[in-house]
């Protein structure tokens, strides 16, 4: 089994962060290592395979907190392990509670306060980017839990680059134009740096987030895409964790 571990929270012994990959229980195609119980793969073989990924971390199932994604800006406070609803960004401060993004393309975003000892999980697809859910979750670390910017550290997960995220001018006009990229009449979309830059522009130090440089469409052999795949592609799950002291 191969897994991306950012390096971002080494400092940190209390924390756990992931993200799988199509290398695992030596899965073949179309699937691979899949974790997502949606994308028409056998029930039982993910089942196994999302055992084998969390105890790759030492945990089992009944600690993971999952959401419904429905690319909205929608935010759930867990406070125990399940599926929670739908939502695209999880919260907690409750210690050996895993929060998971699913992702096959989509950026996701895991942050930390260090101080104030809260996660979370953000799913940020193109609409998620649209409607700020990165910023929104930010919000509400700052004014439910009295975060601090300088406090908090993030890892940008693995996603889809502009060079290969073509978009219709309908999505384009939607961002700045410093995140669109116009080449021979098609249009580029860097959603990975616009939610960057939304980490920025709240002032957490550059030096506290390290965005990933996989692009999920371009690493065939470890990463799912759906945009490269289509239907039959697998998805990954990324974790972050909080381990009781």
């Amino acid at each position: 089994m191969f897994i991306i571990k950012p390096y971002i929270f080494n400092r940190f012994p209390e924390i756990i962060c992931g993200f799988s990959t199509k290398i695992g229980l030596n899965r073949k195609a179309p699937y691979y290592f899949n974790l997502s119980l949606s994308v028409g793969d056998d029930e039982h073989i993910v089942k196994e395979n999302r055992k084998a990924f969390f105890s790759f971390f030492g945990l089992s199932p009944d600690q993971i907190a999952f959401q419904k994604q429905t690319h909205s800006d929608i935010i759930t406070f867990v406070k125990q392990a399940g599926v929670c609803g739908e939502s695209d960004a999880m919260i907690t401060d409750k210690t050996n509670l895993g929060l998971v993004i699913s992702a096959a393309d989509c950026t996701s975003v895991y942050l930390y306060d260090y101080k104030l000892k809260v996660i979370a999980a953000i799913h940020s697809g193109w609409r998620g980017t649209k409607e700020k859910i990165v910023d929104k979750t930010l919000q509400i670390l700052f004014s439910d839990f009295n975060c601090k910017p300088e406090n908090l550290f993030a890892y940008i997960g693995p996603s889809i680059s502009q060079a290969n995220y073509e978009v219709g001018k309908d999505v384009a006009e939607q961002f700045e134009g410093k995140y669109v990229k116009l080449i021979n009449n098609k249009f580029y979309l860097d959603v990975a740096g616009a939610n960057y830059d939304m980490l920025l522009k709240i002032n957490i130090p550059s030096a506290n987030i390290q965005k990933s440089n996989l692009c999920t469409y371009e690493f065939n052999e470890l990463l799912h895409s759906y945009r490269r795949d289509g239907l039959r592609s697998g998805r990954s799950l990324g974790i972050i964790l909080l381990k009781n002291d």
